[in-house]
């Protein structure tokens, strides 16, 4: 099996032994939702809300080896854990509390991404929108992938709800207009 599911699984059975709510994000999303791609990390949200991030960020640092030293300081500043599976695979996660966060886990979707390896990942449109938050080229790249993918199954209204509501909170409201003319061409 690929190096990049072997960690993931291993990430996310973790996940789930601790009952946590997760779903797998970024380029191994992308592989189910748009044009695959490669990736060298594994990207996963947990829904971890505000104030009991700690809790989180020990159990993983506990179970796997940090990628940084002062993990922990930097998980809880950045909101994200930097650590290695146990076959060294990179693996970032990432630590959700948002509205929107909240609501992606409510419409995880399991994928079988290799023969008897299912995983539970976020919707094409949650992917979207993560992807337009972020606005980096390759993020815009691959929103494009996905909604040449997912032509005509897109929710757009759901799409743009959302992204209006977190552009607005990072008074990036440019995006929203980019992100239409990309759902638009489809």
């Amino acid at each position: 099996m690929n190096a990049l599911f072997v960690a993931a699984k291993e990430i996310c059975d973790f996940m789930m032994a601790q009952k946590w709510n997760f779903c797998i994000i970024g380029g191994l999303a992308v592989q189910r939702w748009g044009e695959p791609r490669g990736t060298l990390d594994v990207d996963i949200t947990v829904l971890a809300g505000l104030n009991d991030e700690k809790r989180f960020v020990k159990a993983l640092l506990g179970a796997f080896k940090p990628r940084i030293s002062n993990a922990e300081n930097f998980a809880l500043t950045n909101r994200v854990i930097l650590l290695y599976a146990s076959n060294n695979i990179p693996v970032d996660i990432s630590l959700g509390c948002l509205p929107f966060e909240k609501n992606m886990m409510r419409r995880v979707v399991k994928h079988e991404f290799a023969r008897g390896l299912r995983l539970p990942v976020c919707t094409a449109e949650d992917l979207f929108v993560m992807k337009v938050f972020a606005a980096r080229q390759k993020d815009w790249h691959d929103a494009e992938s996905i909604a040449i993918r997912q032509e005509g199954r897109l929710n757009t209204k759901y799409i743009l709800k959302h992204l209006k509501t977190l552009c607005g909170f990072k008074g990036t409201p440019e995006l929203v207009q980019q992100a239409k003319k990309v759902l638009m061409q489809r």
